[in-house]
């Protein structure tokens, strides 16, 4: 049995070191007991091995030289950091880092409007853009045994969003990355078990928060206070 199973499981979240005085950050910083930097020696090694894969290797070097490119006069001393470019734009950049030319866009019916910007952008920026909505199919729920009272739309038959058929559609017409803009959860997590190239997340869904799911993060001490309890 491996050492690494006998540990306590990691608990990062929970590290009472600052950035600073992080172990993972810097050699001179501090552990903490969940510290998997410490605790997960065995696996860290096999983790590092997959990175001589030429394709695992040069899909993340390209990502960690994106990172960097984010940020403006990293050749300043003291460095600031000084953030200067969003989510969009860093998705067109990477793809073309990586040389893709073909792009999967998979997105909520809800989102349809900001999903034809995207695509515009996408396209103006010279990618060819291959786009599928979750409702595509018109697949009814019943097929996945959804009774009446558990339907949006009760006394009608309810298509059902059906990520596993966007994501075949887009292996089927090849796209070379994929971007997802506003699934449901769980909806989305089924798109990424069954979809064959890597994908990026453009945003999210969250109905209340206008899809900035960090608001309620950002306020759990006061208005959102009900998360805690």
């Amino acid at each position: 049995m491996s050492q690494d199973k006998k540990k306590v499981a990691p608990t990062c979240a929970t590290c009472p070191n600052e950035m600073p005085e992080m172990l993972c950050m810097y050699e001179s910083g501090s552990s903490h007991k969940g510290c998997p930097t410490v605790s997960r020696k065995d696996l860290l090694a096999r983790a590092n091995k997959k990175y001589e894969d030429p394709e695992i290797q040069g899909f993340a070097h390209n990502a960690s030289v994106q990172e960097s490119a984010c940020y403006a006069n990293r050749h300043e001393r003291p460095y600031v950091m000084q953030p200067t470019k969003t989510r969009i734009v860093e998705i067109c950049e990477f793809a073309n880092r990586m040389g893709y030319k073909r792009l999967g866009l998979v997105f909520c019916v809800g989102l349809k409007n900001e999903a034809s910007i995207v695509d515009k952008i996408f396209k103006n920026n010279g990618f060819d853009v291959v786009s599928v909505c979750c409702k595509a199919g018109r697949t009814s729920k019943d097929l996945i045994g959804i009774e009446e009272q558990d339907k949006i739309f009760q006394g009608t038959d309810e298509a059902m969003c059906n990520p596993v058929f966007q994501a075949m559609a887009l292996n089927e017409e090849k796209t070379d990355f994929n971007v997802l803009l506003g699934l449901c959860v769980g909806h989305d997590s089924l798109f990424f078990k069954h979809a064959n190239a890597y994908t990026t997340v453009l945003a999210v869904k969250d109905r209340v928060t206008g899809h900035n799911p960090l608001a309620p993060i950002y306020l759990h001490g006061t208005y959102y206070k009900k998360l805690l309890s």
